[in-house]
């Protein structure tokens, strides 16, 4: 799109207020020939330069070019919810929403960036810097924009040359008011039920996604009071993920909301039978390697979606990155009191865990010292069973790169929760868990949107007390109060933990086991300058109950399959 012939732009995502924008526009004298965002996006660059950027609320990647000055502008969202990708050889500058879009230039070669596969293959993390897992390939991290002058290519200068990026980071999170109790439990209702409004703008259906957990069925539960509020009428259309195995089943959860929240149900129940047959398909559309099959459950979610003519949909992810609710943050609660010499209070949670969450006194204290002394990480996952603690199955000359831990390095690893979530926000989980999310959804022309993600939100509950998101055994504390008498309280009971998951150690040890282990066979022989066949015994190990599963197997499927898919050479 252009706009008065000067700005040119290309752009994927969402202006949630661009609505409001535009009328601010409008009255400094801009004038619009559509309804869309993707205008208002041009003028408010044109009116405010790179400040506009703090002005957007929502999910944007975004080039746009300045003909007059020369300057080409990139930037994205500020945590990363759409992609962005370079790649820059000598006088070439290319960008993207997929790392495949540069297999159509002659001189793409991919080659694996084997620091960020060990990343990957070991401490089960990606996304966490700028760079892939294609060699010179990067991404724009979310809260930065970059410019570049190319004003001698624009003039055609027979010696114009592409220079280096500028890269700036825009947005950082950071607590808005210190807030706690009562106060806290209004602010974040509030913040959640305007950012649900926002989301809701649309010119197509809008679903949601149902885990069944606390955070899908909070977005459900106001989505539903403001879509009936409007229209009694409204169907609400919600899309869940059902397991075979009541272990990881969370149907009757799903239900409860189905049933208070009056909505029309979609349910979808992914089989390994399925998972085999759709994972070339899945490995091609994620780009890069991904952790563990959960995401299977997500892609058919999204399917589903798609099949019911669903194109928009509302998701719960963030909501644990922002208030408390991975079990890591027991790990930084337990390790503050330490710190902070308050042993009784420390005994307390202890014992708080052991009763609601059902933690042994051994485990807390081995989450007490893994996030008081980070150093002691490695011995405990070597105590644990934890991938990163035997070294065994990645071949020796990589081993002692492997060993460094990115988590600990970014902070992730803190006795802060407040810390803890500002580390998870920008850096080792939640842009892992947005390029999955994007891709599984862009795969289906399924647009995903995320409530918990406005800043708004976020920046009013990075400013909550602590101790009212975490503590006494229970996680995000503050949003089971916030929503009392809004979800059901068998729902905000729930102390377990799922989300859409899959059956993946069960069907391992099942019969889908010797697909897995050919699979993993098929893994070591295409990248054996990184993987050996310790890995195999292990995963013998594994069948013969000799050993813990972990996610380690699938991580090194997923790397072979993507070798495989893109013609990755690892050197």
């Amino acid at each position: 799109m252009s706009y008065r012939g000067r700005y040119w732009m290309v752009y994927n995502g969402e202006i949630y207020n661009y609505r409001e924008l535009r009328e601010e526009l409008i009255a400094l004298g801009h004038t619009f020939e559509s309804n869309s965002d993707s205008e208002v996006a041009l003028a408010a660059y044109s009116e405010w330069g790179v400040d506009c950027l703090s002005r957007f609320n929502g999910m944007w990647s975004i080039v746009i070019l300045d003909t007059e000055t020369g300057r080409l502008f990139l930037a994205r969202d500020r945590f990363g919810v759409k992609p962005l990708y370079y790649w820059q050889t000598g006088a070439r500058l290319a960008f993207a929403s997929e790392i495949k879009s540069f297999s159509v230039f002659g001189d793409w070669a991919p080659v694996a960036n084997v620091p960020r596969v060990l990343d990957f293959l070991i401490w089960s993390v990606t996304d966490h810097t700028a760079e892939t897992m294609f060699r010179d390939v990067f991404q724009l991290r979310g809260g930065h924009y970059a410019t570049l002058d190319v004003s001698r290519l624009i003039a055609g200068a027979a010696d114009a040359s592409i220079g280096n990026l500028e890269i700036v980071r825009w947005y950082v999170p950071e607590p808005r008011d210190e807030i706690s109790g009562r106060a806290a439990e209004e602010a974040l209702r509030a913040a959640l039920e305007d950012s649900v409004r926002l989301r809701l703008r649309a010119d197509v259906p809008v679903g949601s996604c149902l885990s069944g957990g606390l955070d899908s069925s909070a977005i459900v539960a106001v989505m539903s009071d403001q879509l009936h509020a409007s229209t009694p009428t409204a169907q609400v259309n919600t899309f869940s993920a059902r397991s075979t195995d009541k272990e990881f089943d969370e149907g009757e959860y799903a239900q409860l909301v189905v049933t208070s929240a009056r909505t029309s149900k979609h349910e979808t129940t992914p089989t390994a039978a399925r998972l085999f047959e759709e994972v070339s398909a899945l490995v091609w559309h994620q780009d890069e390697p991904f952790a563990s099959t959960s995401i299977f459950a997500q892609w058919c979610v999204f399917a589903l979606a798609r099949e019911q003519g669903v194109t928009v949909m509302l998701d719960g992810q963030g909501a644990d990155e922002i208030l408390g609710g991975y079990r890591g943050f027991f790990g930084a609660h337990l390790a503050g009191l330490l710190r902070a010499g308050r042993l009784a209070a420390w005994a307390r949670e202890v014992e708080a865990l052991r009763t609601v969450v059902g933690f042994s006194y051994a485990r807390s204290i081995g989450y007490t010292i893994a996030y008081a002394f980070p150093a002691l990480k490695f011995v405990l996952g070597r105590l644990d069973g934890r991938a990163y603690g035997d070294l065994t199955w990645i071949n020796p000359a990589l081993r002692t790169t492997a060993r460094t831990d990115p988590h600990a390095e970014l902070g992730s690893n803190t006795s802060s929760v407040r810390a803890m979530s500002t580390a998870l926000l920008s850096a080792t989980n939640l842009p892992m868990l947005l390029r999955w999310e994007d891709r599984n959804s862009m795969a289906f022309s399924v647009e995903a949107r995320l409530p918990f993600l406005d800043y708004r939100l976020v920046e009013t509950t990075l400013g909550i007390n602590d101790a009212d998101k975490v503590g006494k055994g229970v996680t995000k504390a503050v949003l089971r109060k916030a929503m009392k008498g809004t979800v059901p309280d068998p729902i905000l009971d729930r102390r377990d933990k799922m989300g859409f998951v899959t059956a993946e150690a069960k069907w391992i040890l099942g019969d889908c086991r010797d697909q897995y282990r050919s699979m993993l066979r098929q893994a070591i022989a295409a990248v054996p300058q990184i993987l050996n066949d310790r890995l195999l015994d292990q995963f013998d190990e594994v069948i013969r109950g000799e050993r813990t599963f972990d996610h380690r197997y699938w991580r090194a499927i997923s790397l072979g399959q993507w070798v495989q898919a893109f013609g990755v050479a690892v050197n």
